[in-house]
């Protein structure tokens, strides 16, 4: 299929290398001019054949919002928009209601899988009709991972996507919470003499293995105290989402909401779990830490770049490239 990309960074880029080498004919467009095929939004909508489908990875927000709604004035009558960046579900509606009145259709889809996508593909948590599914349903299957499972059609309505990925992110930050506080209570009892090997002999055999814990392992090998990582973590939005949605609906989510109590907590002190979760965050986004990049991940730069004051005043993520997965 022919297909437009917004947005060409951590992820944006790698996913259009993966429908490429699907056999795709990808039409990138970013504001850096090194990364960039065409060099506007305009050139980008012109040289996709009829119907025209347009892939957004920008930042959540006001970014994304502005994109969607530039492109509702340049695309037609059977045309489509994804949004597959980390936007607040609720946003979703508005985006397709807006795009419904030139008749073009919308998608939210949630993508999980940070730098490693590229290699091992996508979660993909899409919401949308059947019919506006159809039309971007081959990219889907060139992004989603091999086998069976890796990609689902979460809703009819807008924000089923959104809202899958938004639950996704939320569990992550228990379960990253989960491993990190083991991590310091084993490192703390003057018991056991090779933390490391413990959380290895973990990854066959247990209730509990799963690719994080995978990725703390590979932290780990590299650091094996996390030394050279501050206890500073940060929260995406959708972490916040998460814990606002269940109250909004009187969901106990106790255990979510106190792993992103947690991150908080890491920005007053130098939190030993927190070099932990920041080493798995690190491993599977290449989000920034005072360290190096991940052992076979790819950051573009990123990855060891001081946390900004700016970043650090705003807490919550701004879409896909801080992206939580």
């Amino acid at each position: 299929m022919d297909i437009g990309l917004v947005g060409l960074g951590k992820m944006g880029g790698n996913m259009r290398t993966r429908l490429r080498d699907a056999g795709h004919t990808v039409v990138g467009f970013d504001r850096n001019p090194e990364v960039s095929d065409v060099e506007s939004l305009e050139a980008l909508v012109e040289a996709l054949p009829s119907p025209k489908v347009v892939w957004v990875m920008v930042p959540s927000g006001d970014a994304t919002r502005e994109t969607v709604a530039a492109l509702g004035e340049l695309l037609g009558e059977g045309d489509l928009v994804v949004d597959g960046g980390n936007s607040r579900w609720t946003d979703d509606a508005a985006n397709a209601e807006k795009l419904a009145t030139k008749g073009v259709g919308f998608v939210d889809c949630g993508v999980s899988g940070g730098v490693w996508g590229l290699k091992n593909g996508y979660a993909l948590m899409y919401g949308g009709s059947d019919e506006d599914v159809a039309k971007v349903q081959p990219a889907f299957d060139a992004l989603k991972p091999e086998g069976e499972f890796g990609a689902v059609h979460a809703g009819q309505k807008p924000g089923a996507g959104h809202f899958s990925k938004m639950v996704h992110n939320g569990i992550e930050y228990a379960m990253m919470q989960s491993y990190a506080e083991g991590w310091e209570l084993l490192e703390t009892v003057d018991l056991v003499d090779n933390v490391t090997e413990v959380f290895r002999s973990w990854r066959e055999g247990t209730v509990i293995r799963s690719w994080l814990l995978d990725l703390l392992v590979a932290s780990l090998d590299d650091d094996p105290g996390l030394d050279s990582i501050a206890g500073y973590a940060e929260d995406s939005g959708e972490g916040r989402w998460t814990v606002e949605a269940a109250i909004d609906n009187a969901v106990p989510v106790p255990a979510l909401t106190a792993a992103l109590f947690a991150r908080f907590v890491s920005r007053q002190d130098d939190s030993p779990s927190m070099k932990a979760v920041a080493a798995m965050r690190n491993q599977f986004g290449g989000h920034a830490v005072r360290t190096g990049a991940p052992k076979g991940g790819d950051a573009e730069g990123e990855v060891g770049a001081p946390l900004s004051p700016e970043s650090k005043k705003a807490g919550a993520g701004s879409g896909n490239e801080q992206a939580e997965s």
